[in-house]
């Protein structure tokens, strides 16, 4: 199993948001940006955002340093 991560500093925010957040399975993954997305950024749970969230997910864990925009 190779484990995930999804990074809000690879977007823009008004919050500029620095969370990553990795885990051990998509499923998994998935809940917690939903969460994220959801409680930090306003985004509505839907079938498009969590469609959307998954094209975002990179094997590995999250950098250190933020990714260059």
């Amino acid at each position: 199993m190779t484990r995930k991560y999804i990074d809000c500093r690879e977007f823009p925010s008004e919050t500029n948001c620095t969370v990553a957040l990795s885990a051990d399975s998509d499923s998994e993954l998935l809940e917690a940006a939903v969460q994220h997305a959801v409680s930090v950024h306003q985004h509505a749970d839907s079938p498009e955002l969590r469609a959307q969230l998954k094209t975002l997910f990179h094997e590995g864990t999250p950098p250190v340093e933020a990714p260059r925009a």
